[in-house]
């Protein structure tokens, strides 16, 4: 969760599924850490390195890919993910998003409130970022 000066998420528009809006988030390399992954992941999918770590989750969130998707996505060899979520605190300005910078996962950005997040979100993540917003909900104020 990349938090903006005013307290606001940063989400971005997925490529792949119009309509859909979510936080950067990925997968974690051989060999790398959970927080070295999300620095990595923000830095492919939003162009910008300009943040710090400010807090970890205390859980692993999970979810499952509704049956539709299953044996679509990532080539059918996941069922869903285990996620290991940071905030981190945005200290960059708003032209370091550059986000073609790398495989481009996102077509658009924008700073959201947290009921905004959860409106844009597909419907099978949405307990996960529930839970998450609710976790790091003291670091938005």
């Amino acid at each position: 969760m990349l938090i903006g000066p005013s307290g606001r998420i940063f989400v971005a528009r997925r490529v792949d599924t119009p309509g859909a809006w979510q936080m950067p988030q990925g997968g974690i390399d051989a060999g790398e850490t959970p927080r070295d992954a999300a620095l990595r992941e923000l830095k492919e999918e939003t162009g910008s390195d300009k943040a710090r770590i400010v807090a970890e989750s205390r859980d692993w969130h999970r979810y499952d890919l509704p049956p539709g998707l299953a044996g679509k996505v990532w080539k059918g060899r996941y069922r869903g993910q285990a996620q290991k979520w940071f905030a981190l605190r945005f200290t960059g300005r708003d032209d370091a998003f550059d986000l073609a910078a790398h495989n481009q996962e996102f077509d658009a950005w924008r700073w959201a409130t947290p009921a905004e997040v959860l409106d844009g979100i597909v419907p099978f993540k949405r307990p996960v970022y529930e839970a998450v917003l609710e976790e790091f909900a003291a670091l938005l104020g």
